[in-house]
């Protein structure tokens, strides 16, 4: 670009030059030939001052486009190829550490085992989520809105919003896949058959961090839902399951509790499979409080299209977390996600 005013021209290709070396490029804006130009408007005929003066404006938009074009290119970072985590292009990569020199988390492999005992019984698995939205979490388990049993359930909602507006939810319990379920599978029902899964998944609630407390942790949840289902055949399932993972025979105790999704509802507890009932440091006074559980509320299975009046079921609900402190005696729960090698080479 030209300036027909010969002395703006000069000063154009002069800065014009400079900034191809200049940094950083802003400081082209404060140059000493532009100032002068500036300071020469005083002495300008004032016939002659407008077109001195939308050059010379012309001069410094050219400039700082420039500048901002420059900009621009700096901050666009290269691409990043996720394909290749070593670079392509370099001749000598460094040695990959052999699978062996790794292991499975601990909760992993008690996870895995959890979910073999139960199949064994018949049951299917499948993953929760870590996000959800109000219904699951609690409109389709039987929470009335504002209901006061929400406050017990203090997770984490995200700034994202749901179709309905509400925030999307950290599930609290992995009672979150109890409707999807029940809805996928209804129809095993009309062939005589029954709903049999559990399902394994990340938990997240808004604790006091200590070594029995902790914001991210697992859960278990159970559901079985056939015609003439008893009380009696969930205490049966979850005796078989604990005298399977612990390999002794168990004595359990249930009492009554409330949750807002099954009626009537249990706690379920076990002797303590270290000391049989004597008291020590793992149970305290005997017994091991282990999980909830219940005859699941019909309101419940209605929400799921399922007719209450012909078919009925149990679910359960407990933490995985708990449950392998237990058997192998860890102190702090802290320790599944502190990444600390000398606690993950126990295992």
């Amino acid at each position: 670009m030209n300036y027909i005013n010969t002395e703006i021209d000069h000063v154009a290709v002069v800065l014009r030059k400079r900034l191809k070396s200049l940094e950083p490029k802003s400081n082209i804006m404060k140059a000493v030939e532009l100032k002068a130009l500036a300071d020469q408007l005083k002495s300008i005929p004032p016939h002659e001052r407008p077109d001195f003066g939308r050059q010379l404006n012309e001069l410094r938009n050219e400039l700082m486009a420039q500048v901002n074009s420059q900009a621009q290119e700096n901050s666009t970072l290269p691409p990043i190829d996720v394909t290749a985590p070593i670079d392509i292009n370099v001749t000598k990569h460094p040695e990959l550490l052999p699978s062996s020199n790794g292991s499975a988390h601990p909760l992993t492999v008690e996870i895995d085992r959890i979910v073999d005992i139960y199949a064994r019984m018949g049951f299917s698995a499948v993953e929760s989520r870590q996000l959800d939205d109000d219904f699951h979490m609690f409109t389709s388990l039987n929470f009335p809105e504002d209901h006061p049993a929400r406050d017990e359930y203090d997770t984490f909602m995200t700034k994202q919003t749901d179709s309905k507006g509400s925030p999307l939810i950290a599930p609290a319990h992995t009672s979150v896949m109890q409707t999807r379920i029940l809805k996928a599978n209804k129809h095993l029902l009309e062939t005589g058959q029954s709903i049999a899964y559990v399902v394994p998944g990340r938990i997240f609630r808004n604790e006091d961090l200590d070594a029995r407390h902790e914001h991210t942790f697992h859960q278990l949840e159970g559901i079985y839902v056939a015609q003439n289902v008893t009380i009696g055949n969930l205490i049966a399932v979850l005796t078989t399951f604990f005298e399977s993972y612990y390999g002794k025979t168990m004595e359990i105790k249930t009492n009554p509790f409330y949750f807002p999704f099954t009626e009537p509802s249990l706690e379920f507890s076990i002797a303590c499979p270290f000391c049989d009932k004597a008291g020590c440091k793992i149970c305290g006074e005997g017994w091991l409080e282990m999980l909830g559980c219940g005859m699941i509320n019909p309101n419940v299975l209605q929400i799921a299209g399922i007719d209450p009046e012909k078919y009925n079921g149990f679910a359960w609900g407990g933490g995985i977390d708990r449950l392998v402190m237990i058997k192998d005696n860890i102190e702090d729960v802290r320790h599944f996600h502190s990444a600390k090698l000398d606690f993950l080479r126990q295992f």
